[in-house]
């Protein structure tokens, strides 16, 4: 049977600038099924959730401008369970809106908090972390991330230090380390004390809106005075009127590198956040010479090592390329070196610019 106090946060509200053009502003990477599954990022990520948790207490918050998609790809959610942010704010905003407005509904919730675009293969193991892990924040006040252990020196994923152990699989946090170079990146892997940081977070309700109280003010300030709101009718329009004042900064940097009750659950669990091409390069299947084909037809002569994909129907003749991304999606075309793709959010800026919001 499962615990009525547990509950899931989604966070649905990104762009997904960095799988342009294949992610746009109007259908963002969440709302795809970049493996042909039938089941978008975001759906995948609440299929995965409801098997442990009561569906009635799996909230989704997104950006306003998604409400239809979300309710169109999730229709098992009620609207109350749809948080419509009024303004992008980075993660820290989000997490504690949710938090309050759980807080409202149930003042011994046990909380989850998820990114809607992650992929999980061993997902028994991972809803086991999961469950031992909502099991441990509910017995005192800690806050808990979900530890992965590295297999190359990546310098796009944030790194935590371990500690004591506190716990069959969990240990205290000594550091908190965002996107090191790489040669920093190989020390920490070396090492065998650093672990990717998921961006997967658990905790008691009221364990999360003291943090944010006493290390945020400048947050805290801006939503407290909807306290008697939450749960309300007046709920959204206090939030439409005071959320975009709310400062654009991270949970990771606003709460968890500065909280002194982080701890951290390790495990494997297949686990990898699609937050760009070379991401899904690593996780698509390849021919012998290591190009990966996701959509349409290629011919590839002399290639290496290059990600294609094309809209169904069309096919791409290429000779001569080795690191390249090549990706087609409606009206935009875009070749790039595959370990460049940093610089995707630049192409989509200067677009933006020349030609406004025809092509992003």
């Amino acid at each position: 049977m499962m615990n009525r106090d547990n509950y899931c946060v989604i966070m649905g509200g990104g762009i997904g600038s960095r799988f342009w053009p294949f992610s746009r502003k109007t259908l963002p990477k969440q709302f795809l099924d970049f493996f042909g599954t039938g089941r978008s990022l975001l759906q995948q990520t609440f299929d995965r959730f409801k098997k442990i948790i009561p569906v009635e207490n799996i909230l989704v918050v997104t950006n306003s401008l998604y409400a239809d998609l979300v309710k169109e790809q999730l229709p098992e959610l009620g609207e109350d369970q749809i948080l419509l942010e009024p303004a992008r704010r980075n993660t820290a905003p989000c997490i504690a809106w949710a938090s309050y407005h759980i807080q409202a509904l149930n003042p011994n919730a046990n909380v989850v908090v998820a990114p809607s675009d992650h992929l999980i293969l061993k997902e028994d193991e991972f809803l086991t972390a999961i469950g031992k892990g909502l099991e441990f924040v509910s017995k005192e006040d800690k806050l808990l991330t979900l530890g992965i252990k590295p297999n190359r020196p990546e310098t796009g994923y944030g790194y935590i230090q371990i500690a004591e152990p506190a716990g069959e699989g969990f240990y205290r946090v000594k550091t908190f380390t965002e996107k090191p170079e790489l040669e920093l990146a190989k020390v920490f892997v070396e090492s065998g004390e650093f672990y990717w940081n998921s961006g997967l977070f658990m905790w008691n309700v009221n364990s999360i809106v003291k943090a944010v109280e006493t290390l945020l003010p400048e947050l805290a300030v801006k939503l407290l005075p909807g306290k008697g709101l939450y749960g309300t009718s007046q709920e959204k329009n206090f939030i439409e009127e005071n959320f975009p004042a709310c400062p654009n900064i991270s949970i990771d940097f606003g709460v968890m590198e500065k909280a002194d009750n982080v701890y951290v659950s390790l495990g494997d669990f297949g686990w990898s956040d699609l937050g760009t091409w070379g991401s899904l390069y690593d996780l698509s299947q390849k021919d012998e010479a290591g190009n990966a084909t996701l959509k349409g037809q290629s011919m590839l002569y002399n290639c290496k090592n290059n990600i294609v994909t094309l809209p169904e129907g069309k096919l791409l003749v290429m000779d001569g390329l080795e690191g390249y991304l090549v990706a087609e999606s409606d009206n935009v075309l875009l070749i790039c070196r595959k370990d460049e793709e940093h610089a995707i959010r630049k192409y989509v800026n200067d677009a933006q610019m020349q030609y406004g919001d025809e092509y992003i």
